[in-house]
């Protein structure tokens, strides 16, 4: 049986998540896609699909802070995992525990709000 994460979302993820569900309307569904068939087996089958990149460079030790690179979105017909949405999150291990931090379409934001991720966990 494979463990299950607590997910969190910061407001100011619930707030970008809000904004972009308006736009492609599949985003609740593909985000509870993504939580069982990509964030657990990740953290917890060692399976990387190469879809998810530790953001090492932020001077944070703990938690770890993790970027979304293949998120698939029905509302993006065609792109498949390549959608162009990105996440951020924080993974609290010794938690079993993830903050989302952050969610962007790449053609209107190109990088994560790292001032924000410092402020809240640097």
């Amino acid at each position: 049986m494979l463990k299950k994460i607590e997910i969190e979302r910061l407001k100011v993820f619930e707030r970008n998540f809000k904004k972009l569900s308006k736009k492609y309307r599949t985003l609740e569904d593909d985000l509870q896609t993504f939580i069982k068939y990509q964030l657990n087996p990740f953290h917890f089958l060692d399976h990387d699909n190469k879809g998810i990149e530790h953001i090492s460079d932020l001077g944070i030790t703990y938690p770890k802070i993790y970027k979304v690179t293949k998120f698939a979105c029905k509302s993006l017909k065609g792109r498949g995992v390549r959608s162009g949405i990105r996440i951020i999150y924080a993974y609290f291990e010794d938690e079993n525990r993830v903050e989302f931090v952050e969610i962007y379409f790449k053609a209107n934001k190109e990088l994560e709000d790292r001032k924000r991720i410092i402020d809240l966990y640097g």
